[in-house]
């Protein structure tokens, strides 16, 4: 590959990553301590994630696969994108901050698309290079955790308690500005020619397409399983910084990347694992993962207990990896080669989307019922919230384990 071309390539999902985990890592907490907003408040804005998968299928398959350069709209994206991290850093409560964190995660989402869609144009072998490239976005993220904890202590007990945490916002604005403006340096990815009889429909863009691959029982089984295992994932997302910090744990959010490396290292695992024990064991053992994870958090603490929680962290790799990365390969298996595209859509809308909106809602619900506990006891209040995705985790591993009949599937490297 060119070299030129490669580090571009790399700068890109370096950038892309490192603005999302800017500031949607301190998100949860930033929330409640800065704009005093409560769980419901907090569910809505964490849900504008799910609100952008849903709507960006739109943005990608009615404008950047058809009309424009995908790198052009990747730069205009990203600018208007500064704009609003800048105004969200001004925010000052969180009536005037929600309007523009939807609206930036209506823009954002679809980026993620289009960087993958940049790069794969410029690859010639994708499958083997992609991971190369993809693996400079996990960098990005863990920098710019790194960068909060220990370059500029913003989420340390001290930085939340003077108001800190607005930074990350400005952080993203700037590296949504660079971006920007780097996208337009990018190589030229123009839209690809589609005949008349191929033009989209909106079943194809949302990936209605791939609804009849839900006739096959062992696909359905999975489908549902894969909304359903969302709504413990979002109490992650939505909860996990805000936690850590509320038990007193310092340097929460470079803590949190470890995270993001043991994802890249179960990547490296996930191919043996995969071959070795069939796709249906890993996905088991991707959702008991997430159970163990909630349940470490659930009784661990900031003092004797800190292992605990650093290993619940330490689990998303297989959470996440064991569980969406193999349902993409299972995903791609099942569809024919007309249908691979509208089905991993189908997927993405039905976790990201739909999956993700539920949990939001969820974890703000279950905040505000066990919310007279916290005024008392803070530990006992988070051990009761996470209990209740532990809980649900292990059921529908259960519901998987019951109805779900092995198969063989092939991992193609």
């Amino acid at each position: 590959m060119n070299k030129k071309i490669q580090f571009q390539l790399s700068f890109m999902m370096f950038l892309e990553f490192f603005i999302w985990g800017a500031w949607f890592v301190t998100l949860g907490r930033f929330l409640p301590v800065n704009l005093d907003a409560n769980d419901y408040e907090i569910a809505n804005v964490f849900s504008t994630q799910s609100w952008g998968a849903i709507i960006a299928p739109f943005i990608i398959g009615m404008i950047a696969d058809r009309l424009f350069n995908a790198e052009r709209i990747l730069g205009v994206l990203h600018l208007i994108g500064a704009v609003l991290m800048y105004l969200m850093y001004q925010a000052t409560d969180i009536s005037t901050f929600f309007p523009y964190v939807l609206a930036y995660m209506i823009l954002f989402m679809p980026t993620l698309a289009l960087v993958n869609s940049v790069s794969f144009r410029q690859l010639k072998n994708p499958e083997k290079q992609f991971s190369n490239i993809r693996i400079w976005g996990t960098i990005g993220w863990i920098i710019a955790g790194l960068s909060i904890s220990f370059l500029f202590a913003w989420d340390s007990n001290e930085g939340v308690a003077n108001g800190l945490l607005k930074n990350t916002f400005l952080m993203a604005s700037i590296g949504s500005l660079i971006l920007g403006l780097f996208s337009f340096t990018l190589p030229k990815t123009p839209p690809v020619k589609i005949e008349a009889s191929e033009k989209a429909s909106f079943a194809s863009i949302i990936g209605l397409d791939a609804v009849k691959l839900l006739k096959n029982k062992n696909f359905l089984v999975f489908f549902i399983s894969s909304i359903l295992i969302c709504i413990p994932l979002a109490f992650y997302y939505q909860n996990a910084n805000n936690f850590l910090g509320e038990i007193g744990m310092e340097n929460v959010t470079g803590a949190m990347t470890i995270g993001q490396i043991s994802e890249a290292l179960c990547l490296l695992l996930l191919p043996v694992f995969f071959s070795r024990f069939g796709f249906k064991n890993t996905i088991i053992v991707g959702m008991l993962a997430w159970a163990i994870r909630y349940t470490l958090f659930a009784y661990g603490d900031a003092g004797a207990g800190t292992y605990m929680l650093l290993i619940g962290i330490a689990l998303h790799g297989i959470c996440y990896d064991f569980f969406f990365v193999s349902g993409q390969i299972y995903t791609d298996s099942k569809a024919g080669a007309k249908y691979k595209s509208a089905a991993q859509g189908l997927i993405t809308l039905a976790t990201y989307g739909v999956g993700q909106l539920i949990g939001f809602w969820v974890a703000g619900y279950i905040g505000t019922v066990y919310a007279g506990i916290k005024s008392e006891d803070v530990a006992a209040f988070w051990q009761h919230v996470w209990l209740v995705p532990a809980g649900i985790a292990v059921i529908v591993m259960i519901l998987f384990l019951v109805f779900f009949k092995n198969e063989k599937i092939e991992f193609k490297e």
